[in-house]
């Protein structure tokens, strides 16, 4: 296991994202509350910037009970500059949040019936990944999220993550390893500027899909973790909740 580290994120597992050399952080909401917040208080300034607040759902997330385990990245003087966060592994289809998002739609049946199929094998939703708007690193930071998905699979020991991801974010996704539902219409979510499309990871599959400097990256964070024996400790429970 690690050596005993003091500051932010203590009983968070951690390692070096390798273009930035920032410090990634990883647990649930309840390994450091504070950092849990922080983390939630970006994602909302992020949100608002784009005038969609309402999709974080931040009064509702922000106890930490529906969220498993959130990723944030702090720069050299310790601020939180980048997150995202994973709920799961779901047991039923209407837990996650973006099958939610299609309902009524012509896509609505399909999108369910990709997620009733991955249950068996694990799945777990990835959702609201931000930036900093003024990091150096901003695109550096978006790549980092998109493979911090394939993490968190590794993590929580499932085989699938699902979402969604505006048609600007495709690219970014499936760079990490993502495939589009090319056959599920996209919706509309969080409003009508946006052609949201739904995209899922296969733990078998994704190095075949993501970019080579992606796998790259991916295998030497993942090496890293290995080397280091970063398993989650024992008291990490999906979904406790801070209450």
């Amino acid at each position: 296991m690690q050596a005993p580290v003091e500051g932010p994120g203590a009983d968070m597992l951690r390692f070096r994202e390798t273009q930035t050399g920032y410090t990634v952080l990883v647990g649930p909401p309840e390994a450091d509350p504070d950092l849990w917040r922080r983390y939630m208080d970006g994602a909302l300034e992020a949100y608002r910037r784009f005038d969609s607040a309402e999709a974080l759902d931040y009064d509702t997330v922000i106890d930490g009970r529906s969220t498993s385990l959130f990723f944030v990245a702090l720069d050299s003087d310790g601020r939180v500059v980048a997150g995202v966060r994973a709920e799961g592994p779901h047991k039923h289809v209407d837990e996650m949040r973006a099958v939610a998002s299609w309902a009524g739609l012509k896509g609505g049946p399909a999108f369910r019936h990709l997620v009733a199929d991955q249950i068996p094998y694990g799945v777990i939703e990835c959702k609201a990944g931000w930036a900093a708007r003024d990091s150096e690193y901003r695109h550096a930071l978006a790549e980092w999220m998109a493979r911090a998905c394939v993490h968190a699979a590794m993590l929580l020991g499932v085989r699938y993550v699902t979402s969604h991801a505006p048609e600007h974010a495709l690219r970014l996704y499936r760079s990490s390893g993502a495939n589009v539902a090319w056959w599920i219409p996209p919706s509309s979510y969080p409003d009508e500027r946006y052609r949201t499309f739904a995209v899922w990871w296969d733990m078998k599959t994704y190095r075949a899909v993501a970019t080579e400097s992606q796998a790259r990256l991916l295998e030497v964070e993942l090496s890293e973790m290995r080397k280091n024996d970063l398993m989650p400790p024992d008291f990490w429970a999906p979904a406790k909740g801070l209450a």
